[in-house]
């Protein structure tokens, strides 16, 4: 019996010895070829056998061989189980916890009992936010956390200024994005949009309307009523 568990105990050495092996290679080879990989978050082996997943820049996805001779670039699919490999394992690395966002820096829009959650990134300069506004108001029972998220333009600091220091920023929100009607000249403490402009770099949102909900699932885009139901529905299972 002793003889058996220090047999496996040596065999699992080797195999971990191996596997920094391998990843000393693969770091060693893709640094000194491309540049742009000298510094590598992460390598693990992928669902596909032989083939291993390099991760950089925090969310960021190539495939490679055992010995970084070769590099992929674009989405593994399961084709057993039509799954994009890919796709799930960037959402799972760009999941917001719902939880540690800083709702102090946000303003509320409550329809009906609010009982679901949804965080919204959106700049007053986007037109495809004023699309997804006018859409989202089909959508009843929601807490809507808006967080301004100013970087499109210098106008979009001046126009988010005007709505968080608004008396009402909710209104004043909506009466620009629904109805176009400019928010007045108003100043105040907007430390928290400038928080919110730093939030959105460290979590990579690129692009708005970013939406987060409840169970730390993000959506890139605007997207219609009927979307934002099933994901809301979703983070409530």
């Amino acid at each position: 019996m002793k003889l058996m568990k220090t047999v496996l105990i040596v065999a699992t050495l080797a195999a971990s010895l191996s596997v920094a092996a391998q990843e000393a290679t693969i770091r060693k080879n893709l640094g000194e070829r491309i540049s742009q990989l000298k510094k590598i978050d992460e390598i693990t082996k992928s669902p596909m056998p032989g083939l291993y997943e390099i991760r950089v820049n925090g969310t960021e996805i190539f495939y490679t061989d055992a010995e970084g001779n070769f590099l992929i670039q674009g989405n593994l699919i399961d084709t057993k189980q039509r799954r994009n490999l890919t796709e799930e394992r960037v959402d799972k690395l760009t999941a917001i916890s719902f939880d540690s966002l800083p709702l102090k820096d946000a303003f509320t829009i409550v329809r009906g009992n609010g009982k679901r959650k949804l965080a919204v990134f959106g700049d007053p300069n986007c037109g495809y936010c004023k699309r997804f506004e006018r859409d989202l108001e089909k959508v009843d029972n929601v807490t809507i956390h808006m967080f301004l998220y100013p970087i499109l333009s210098a106008d979009s600091n001046e126009k988010s200024r005007n709505i968080w220091c608004a008396k009402d920023k909710g209104k004043a929100w909506q009466d620009w994005m629904v109805r176009d009607q400019l928010p007045a000249v108003a100043n105040c403490d907007t430390a928290a949009i400038a928080r919110n402009v730093e939030m959105g770099r460290k979590y990579k949102i690129s692009g708005t309307p970013t939406l987060v909900f409840a169970d730390g699932s993000r959506v890139p885009g605007a997207i219609g009523a009927a979307e934002v139901e099933k994901h809301l529905t979703a983070a409530k299972n």
